[in-house]
């Protein structure tokens, strides 16, 4: 689950992605507006948190301008600002929800599942598919229900093969999934977690389509 995090305070803004990268997450950091702009236009994120006060606007705007060009990306604002009236404000600027500071890391990834659960149209925390239950809050998963030892990465895969039942998602796509600007990208890893994947589940489980990516056998 990729994020992007627009926070000007660099300590805060290393403590989210370090923190929310322990929740499952792959938290992509910017400080300003205009690098939120330019990373919206070159990648795409599952949501985002957002600061409202910013060194070069206010957050509110960027969330209009998001709202208006029919952006629906879910949307946390997070902001020292808590009085009643600046959340109104926020959530009738077009936010899914609203945290004021200083809050709890753990409270906060919940709220962006939840947020992220409403943006898919799923009622359920859990994710089912063939046998396999996988609990994305705890980062656990089961089959059949036996324990899977998956890694941090191999259990980002599966989650994203399974949150999309019947789509091919691209090596690049994956990718996405499992790193952040700042890391480097292995050339072969994708493959290898998918192999590693088909070693704990069956190969049949995960199928691959030639020149386009992967996608889950009969997902369910």
């Amino acid at each position: 689950m990729r994020l992007l995090i627009v926070e000007d305070d660099p300590v805060l803004s290393d403590g989210l992605s370090v923190g929310l990268g322990l929740s499952g997450f792959t938290a992509d950091p910017v400080g300003t507006l205009a690098d939120a702009r330019a990373a919206l236009r070159d990648s795409d994120f599952a949501a985002m948190v957002l600061d409202v006060m910013l060194p070069d606007g206010m957050g509110t705007t960027l969330l209009a301008e998001m709202r208006a060009s029919g952006n629906t990306m879910p949307v946390l604002l997070l902001t020292a600002r808590d009085r009643v009236r600046d959340r109104i404000e926020g959530l009738d600027a077009g936010a899914d929800d609203y945290l004021g500071k200083p809050f709890d890391l753990d409270e906060l990834a919940a709220r962006l599942r939840a947020m992220m659960r409403r943006d898919q149209g799923r009622a359920s925390a859990l994710l089912h598919w063939n046998g396999v239950d996988l609990d994305p809050a705890a980062l656990t998963a089961t089959r059949d229900g036996v324990a899977l030892r998956l890694s941090r990465r191999e259990f980002a895969i599966l989650h994203a093969l399974i949150e999309n039942p019947g789509r091919i998602l691209s090596r690049g796509q994956l990718e996405e999934r499992l790193y952040g600007w700042q890391e480097d990208v292995e050339s072969n890893t994708v493959e290898v977690h998918v192999h590693h994947l088909r070693a704990k589940l069956g190969r049949e489980m995960i199928q691959t389509v030639r020149g386009v990516g992967y996608r889950a056998a009969g997902a369910t």
